[in-house]
């Protein structure tokens, strides 16, 4: 089965979704990655989506959601590389991404999750 890599850096986990997102693949990265947050103690969580060109309102909930469980589990969430087309998407969608923030790149998300080097 098809799984994206979570690293572990310091207290953080790091995603970089370099594939084309699909709705089992999603569920899938959704599940190892609230395990691995609890096991790793994890604080953050930076999810770099910069490889992808398209996300439906599935992926934008999965998101979501996802940023949602990392909160219960005490891990902030920031979603890092959204290219203009899919931030359009999203708001043309009405997906608001609660609780997800937001930045240009690994760097300035790591930034906002008060870390600054490890």
């Amino acid at each position: 089965m098809e799984r994206i890599p979570i690293l572990r850096m310091g207290d953080l986990l790091l995603v970089t979704i370099q594939v084309d997102m699909h709705d089992r693949l999603a569920m899938t990265l959704q599940d190892d990655l609230t395990e691995r947050i609890v096991r790793d103690r994890a604080k953050g969580v930076l999810i770099d989506i910069s490889a992808l060109d398209l996300v439906d309102s599935f992926i934008g909930r999965m998101i979501s959601n996802t940023a949602a469980m990392a909160r219960v589990l005490d891990a902030q969430t920031v979603v890092v590389g959204m290219q203009p087309a899919v931030a359009i998407t999203l708001v043309e969608l009405g997906l608001t991404l609660h609780g997800v923030k937001t930045a240009l790149n690994v760097e300035k998300g790591m930034a906002l999750l008060g870390k600054t080097e490890f």
